[in-house]
């Protein structure tokens, strides 16, 4: 008969999936994943997975496994707004042009329960969720450390960014946004001073396997202080 896990409590909480309920928005539940070997008193960097258009958090929890079970504390955010519901009958959300209070509400949540790495924050959204990353750091220029953007429209440049870092993964099929398109939106960004690395994978709009590895890799090595090297 296999050991029994000790009970969780406030100062040693299980890893795995838990429900964040914010008080402001009880309607918008969301999902907050704890690391495999969680030490309550280490200062965990914080990816915020923000889903597609038509989707919700159920899409981005199971992308955690191809991210990282172990690096990160990780939030699973629901759209704002509901569009009824998919083809297997569950609701699915989406993104208004401004989410960033949901957003920053669920972090604070995060920050005042668990411990957190400063200025620790990063954002992964696959496409319209990554629209949504991008305007929140517009918005919160000092609270993100990076966003990653998977196959993406990203909204117009205006003014200057040098403190945002964005990885830009983008399908060569991409049909919704060309590869073209996304191309010119980080040279863009670039000459905005962003800190941009783009990335091609042979997928269409969908997530390629390589994706999320790679994005992992990326956001390790600012929290590493390696910093980006390719």
């Amino acid at each position: 008969m296999p050991a029994s896990k000790p009970p969780a409590t406030a100062e040693h909480p299980t890893e795995g999936f838990h429900s964040l309920v914010l008080p402001a928005a009880p309607q918008r539940p969301m999902r907050l994943y704890l690391p495999t070997d969680y030490q309550p008193k280490y200062a965990y960097p914080v990816v915020v997975l923000l889903h597609a258009e038509g989707s919700s958090e159920a899409a981005a929890m199971r992308w955690i496994p191809r991210l990282s079970r172990r690096n990160y504390l990780a939030v699973c955010v629901r759209g704002p707004v509901s569009l009824g519901r998919g083809f297997d009958g569950c609701p699915v959300f989406g993104w208004p042009r401004k989410a960033d209070a949901l957003i920053a509400t669920a972090l604070r949540s995060v920050a005042a329960q668990y411990s957190v790495r400063p200025q620790g924050v990063y954002l992964v959204g696959v496409g319209e969720g990554g629209a949504a990353a991008y305007r929140f750091a517009r918005a919160y220029p000092d609270f993100v450390a990076g966003v990653v953007a998977v196959n993406s429209q990203l909204p117009a440049v205006r003014g200057r960014m040098p403190s945002l870092r964005l990885l830009i993964a983008h399908g060569s099929t991409n049909t919704r946004w060309p590869l073209a398109e996304a191309r010119r939106a980080a040279r863009r960004l670039a000459a905005a001073g962003a800190e941009v690395h783009f990335q091609r994978y042979p997928t269409s709009h969908r997530l390629h396997p390589d994706m999320l590895r790679d994005a992992n890799r990326w956001i390790m090595s600012y929290v590493t202080g390696k910093g980006e090297t390719e």
